[in-house]
């Protein structure tokens, strides 16, 4: 776990795409308790950040026994008001990838409740192309990252918000790899400064 400090880097220079994922302390999607991140380099390479958040909220008991993370885990940890701007110029910069729609929800949720305003972000779903990649798992276990992780030999512990962010990513390249196409031609979604990759 890295810590998130201001004069420490979290992911630096450009990535192919950026994975994200949230853990959140209740069933307020604003409510985000830690933050991860996967960038994929050019040659494949997966770098990756997380931050504990102090929500500011009470942790609820289902929460804290799905991710490990209360109260006591984010004590001194940076409030979503402090993080954010901190990393919104990075992510802005790339293609972010979640797995299902939930990440994007909350990080819209905590900005607003933040006051931050609604961030322009360009986003795009692991679940989506794993669907196109592995049509055989509807109905056969599904494209949840439980599955997957199974299915396709993944490593990490679930629920963590820096292991799931880079199963996610993990999930896009090889489904770029099974389908013989980029993310950006699988998806049809691509940010102003990403660079072009050709396999």
């Amino acid at each position: 776990m890295t810590a998130f400090l201001p004069d420490q880097p979290m992911l630096e220079g450009l990535f192919r795409f950026i994975a994200l994922d949230v853990e959140t302390a209740n069933a307020h999607r604003h409510s985000i308790s830690q933050i991860g991140l996967a960038g994929v380099r050019m040659d494949g390479t997966i770098e990756t950040f997380a931050t504990y958040i102090d929500p500011e909220e009470p942790f609820a008991p289902f929460n804290t026994e799905l991710t490990g993370i209360s109260t006591a885990t984010v004590r001194g940890a940076p409030t979503f008001a402090q993080a954010w701007p901190l990393m919104a110029p990075a992510l802005s910069r790339h293609l972010l990838v979640q797995h299902s729609g939930f990440d994007e929800k909350a990080i819209t949720a905590a900005c607003l409740t933040s006051g931050l305003g609604k961030p322009k972000l360009h986003w795009a779903d692991s679940v989506k192309i794993a669907r196109k990649a592995w049509p055989e798992f509807r109905g056969n276990g599904g494209h949840g990252l439980g599955h997957l992780k199974e299915a396709l030999g993944l490593e990490f512990h679930h629920h963590d918000a820096g292991e799931d962010a880079r199963a996610a990513a993990q999930v896009v390249l090889q489904a770029e790899q099974r389908l013989g196409k980029t993310i950006e031609q699988i998806t049809g979604k691509t940010a102003h400064l990403q660079l072009s990759f050709a396999f």
